[in-house]
């Protein structure tokens, strides 16, 4: 099998070229990437491995993304601009990346006669609706671009799958954290800006009073669902999006004071004001990953969140 992971140098997609060179029956792993978000720090390891292939390119290109389709079995699509406040703050790139440069990769595989394409989904399609677990099939209003954006990605693979004959799978992923997370830039994630702060021996800050919370997912077990995503047999598994998470609600403040004791610090956050178009609470039902992919939570939160920091303390700069 070859397979495309478009932005594959970044966070998921760097974990998962380790996840799927580890599979004998993947003949060749190529990344195609901008370097926006990701960094060649992620992939170097990879460089000189014999079924590894590096494309540097722009999903806003279709001529890019019809180069790198082809000869591709499976297209693992990743690529994306993530982060609700960048989104807000520059709707239009985010607009241009997210949906154009997924329906140039859509159509490329299309074109290239790429029969399953799994994509980067998110949680934030489920908007305002109140409702906890999340559930698949129960989605609200958009609160922000970001997540306007993540929807549309999939009526696109909705209707590529129905007009195309193509299949699909969209995996909605619970705030998914790990080693080589980004914790450097304005748009970086709660737990690399905590291990980060906490490492420099500085107070973190904390958008809210702390309440907020969320289903953390270490990046073990968002590789495993990439994994099975590709490769399932199960006719009724495809053209269906899936919650990815632990099914465990965590708030921020629970969370910090995980970290901090890993740390053994005496550290007290600082709290900000709220950020705009975020979620107060998220939590997922991963029932459905588990009947039809066979997912299972192999690293709980605790675990997770024990080896990230391990990971920021071993790599510091």
């Amino acid at each position: 099998m070859r397979i495309l992971i478009t932005g594959g140098a970044g966070f998921i997609g760097s974990n998962l070229i380790e996840g799927l060179l580890r599979l004998h029956h993947v003949s060749l792993v190529r990344v195609l990437d901008n370097y926006s978000t990701g960094s060649p720090k992620n992939i170097e390891e990879f460089s000189t491995h014999p079924r590894f292939e590096f494309c540097e390119a722009d999903i806003r290109s279709f001529h890019d993304c019809l180069r790198a389709c082809e000869g591709m079995d499976l297209v693992s699509h990743q690529a994306a601009l993530g982060s609700v406040p960048r989104s807000i703050y520059d709707p239009l790139t985010t607009n241009e990346v997210n949906i154009t440069g997924t329906v140039n990769v859509f159509t490329a595989a299309k074109e290239n006669k790429i029969k399953r394409v799994v994509y980067a989904a998110s949680s934030s399609t489920y908007g305002d609706h109140p409702g906890l677990p999340k559930q698949e099939d129960k989605t609200g209003n958009p609160l922000s671009p970001y997540a306007v954006t993540k929807f549309v990605n999939e009526l696109y693979a909705r209707v590529y799958a129905s007009v195309y004959d193509m299949k699909f799978i969209g995996l909605r992923y619970f705030n998914i954290f790990g080693p080589k997370q980004n914790p450097g830039g304005p748009y970086a994630a709660v737990i690399p800006l905590f291990a980060e702060a906490l490492l420099n021996n500085k107070a973190p800050v904390i958008n809210g009073d702390g309440s907020h919370s969320r289903d953390f997912t270490f990046i073990d077990n968002a590789v495993q669902a990439n994994i099975l995503a590709l490769f399932t047999e199960k006719p009724e598994a495809l053209n269906q999006v899936y919650n990815i998470a632990c099914g465990k609600q965590t708030s921020l403040l629970q969370l910090f004071e995980f970290l901090r004791k890993e740390a053994g610090s005496e550290i007290k956050p600082e709290h900000g004001p709220e950020r705009k178009g975020d979620v107060k609470h998220s939590l997922a039902d991963i029932s459905k990953a588990k009947i039809l992919l066979g997912y299972e939570v192999k690293v709980p939160v605790e675990e997770g969140l024990r080896r990230t920091f391990n990971w920021y303390k071993n790599n510091r700069n």
